[in-house]
């Protein structure tokens, strides 16, 4: 089994996070986005993992820490890490495309800006089970329709008018990923646009002109990480599921000066917390120290220092310095206090 992981995308809609730190990068509950994704679909599939391809864009932005980093994550699943280039924006299928060196055999497709959780027997008969999570507004969503035996019959985007409440949330598997690579391919020679780029929808669609099964496949949880307010309650909640599996999630190398957590939280390696009061639901980065604050509801990056501050859904970057007795002040592009 291979899994493919798309991340080209700048995260526009997340800066000024994303300015310096890939979206996929961003730790939420003390480990990146792109690390978890890929981690619990791992556990969801059982059995070796052979290959991860991951899809990154410009070098500049995506650079070597960025590799290593991946590099690892691969590694650590016992799996080869491949590394690929989308040189230009053109879509969720070019972007596949862009890995096809890799599209063969069994594989699932997964885009890293969405966490999961998720227990279910994979159905390994059908020629693609895509993932789905139900929702209240399915009209902001793209949905699958089904058939009476359960199987995907139509990709509907944005639906006006009722198709079904199942929501296609980005992460795909195929029995055969070189099916999908053919289709793909076609869409790109034949120069198929939609919205302006070359969509995963339409290699999907022509494997179901051509009488492929699809299945869907429901998640337990669907957590986004498109911008800041839903980063941060996906922060809260899968604080929330650690908590529940047991996980440890305090350092021990923290330091306390008359400061109370409330759990649950994230307290990375080496925090100093002095006259303060964090959590609940907070995830706290390496190296970072907190005085004279209460903090909630909040995700804070690594090596910031923050003092005399009342903060809730909040979230800070790296290397940040904020005072809340703040006299003078200097804030870059994209920057936000409210």
């Amino acid at each position: 089994m291979k899994i493919i992981v798309p991340m080209a995308g700048r995260g526009s809609r997340l800066r000024p996070h994303t300015l310096t730190v890939p979206k996929p990068l961003i730790p939420v509950a003390g480990k990146p986005i792109v690390h978890r994704l890929v981690s619990d679909i791992a556990k969801v599939l059982g059995g070796q993992i052979e290959e991860v391809a991951f899809i990154l864009g410009d070098p500049a932005f995506f650079g070597d820490d960025v590799v290593e980093s991946l590099m690892q994550l691969a590694e650590s699943l016992g799996a080869k890490g491949s590394i690929y280039r989308q040189d230009e924006p053109l879509g969720t299928g070019h972007a596949i495309m862009s890995a096809k060196d890799s599209l063969s055999g069994p594989a699932v497709i997964a885009y890293a800006d969405t966490l999961i959780r998720a227990d279910f027997d994979l159905d390994k008969s059908a020629d693609s089970v895509i993932w789905v999570k139900q929702v209240d507004k399915p009209e902001a969503f793209g949905v699958v329709k089904l058939s009476e035996e359960n199987e995907i019959v139509e990709l509907v985007e944005k639906p006006e008018e009722f198709v079904s409440d199942l929501a296609v949330i980005g992460i795909y598997y195929f029995k055969d990923v070189s099916v999908l690579k053919n289709e793909l391919q076609y869409v790109l020679d034949n120069d198929i646009i939609n919205g302006g780029e070359y969509q995963i929808n339409d290699g999907i669609k022509r494997m179901m002109e051509k009488g492929m099964k699809f299945v869907p496949g429901k998640v337990d949880e669907w957590m986004d990480c498109g911008n800041k307010n839903v980063t941060v309650e996906t922060n809260q909640r899968m604080l929330g599921f650690l908590e529940k599996d047991g996980e440890g999630l305090i350092a021990d190398s923290i330091q306390k000066e008359n400061a109370n957590i409330i759990e649950p939280c994230f307290i990375g390696e080496n925090v100093m917390l002095k006259n303060t009061t964090v959590g609940p639901y907070v995830s706290v980065g390496a190296d970072t120290v907190i005085e004279n604050s209460t903090v909630k509801n909040s995700l804070i990056q690594s090596k910031s220092t923050i003092k005399n501050a009342n903060l809730d859904n909040a979230m800070i970057g790296n290397h940040v310095v904020f005072d809340g007795n703040f006299e003078t002040i200097s804030i870059g592009d994209y920057s936000v206090m409210e």
